[in-house]
């Protein structure tokens, strides 16, 4: 099945940082989805993609790359920074008319989107995938490789020329707002939290911690044998989260 046609857009953020992204319209046109991808991820990768044309059964798309990923300029700050990203993504669905807002966020993106609805607030709908709940977390492999890649030059080389990923040299200054403090700022905008009992970067203690940080209306999905983001999101899930979306648009 082809994918879902899509128009090239360039955002830009409050700092002055451009911002690669697409706009997949939809049959419903009062429905908007910002889409945010996972650390070293982009729109324009082929499981993005299949998302992007899920989603759009249910509303128009805004996918994108965040700073220091893919055809975006600046460099990463792993989740800090990236919600003037979402900010600018959210800002252009409402200038092109899009009446209802969601944003969906996977990984680092799930963690971002928990971040900007509880700081910047401006939406109707929060999905967060796969999420962190805290920082400096390196209780698996994979978090230890991400913090590798993060902290050491030559780590942050072979992000750069692997993935085309430019992250940010330095610490943290202040340490942003976790996202599970975060959480508990977004209601009254409902919050869906999705996470896999198989996830190999964040146990299920992250998805009850984020949970139990945020008030009403909230809900949790444990999904069995889902692993990590993106790469292990069925279009089956997808759906759902789609109905989930429209369940509080209706």
């Amino acid at each position: 099945m082809p994918l879902a046609p899509h128009f090239p857009v360039m955002l830009r953020t409050e700092d002055g940082v451009r911002i690669d992204a697409a706009h997949t319209p939809s049959a419903r046109t009062d429905v908007g989805i910002v889409v945010a991808h996972g650390f070293t991820g982009s729109w324009r990768d082929r499981t993005a993609r299949r998302i992007v044309h899920v989603l759009s059964g249910y509303g128009g798309v805004i996918a994108f790359d965040f700073r220091g990923h893919g055809r975006s300029g600046g460099e990463t700050t792993v989740g800090d920074l990236e919600i003037l990203d979402v900010q600018a993504a959210v800002r252009h669905a409402r200038v092109i008319g899009y009446s209802k807002l969601a944003v969906v966020g996977f990984s680092m993106g799930a963690a971002v989107a928990v971040r900007h609805a509880g700081l910047r607030g401006g939406v109707d709908a929060v999905v967060a995938v796969s999420g962190p709940a805290r920082w400096y977390y390196r209780g698996t492999k994979p978090m230890r490789q991400v913090h590798w890649a993060i902290e050491q030059p030559f780590g942050r080389w072979a992000a750069r020329v692997a993935k085309r990923t430019r992250i940010a040299r330095g610490q943290w200054d202040p340490v942003p707002m976790p996202p599970h403090e975060a959480a508990g700022l977004i209601s009254p905008t409902p919050l869906l939290i999705v996470h896999g009992d198989a996830d190999t970067f964040f146990p299920l203690d992250h998805a009850r911690q984020l949970y139990g940080g945020a008030r009403e209306p909230k809900e949790l999905w444990i999904e069995p044998g889902f692993g990590h983001a993106e790469s292990a999101a069925t279009p089956e899930l997808v759906r759902r989260i789609g109905k989930w979306i429209s369940s509080n648009f209706s």
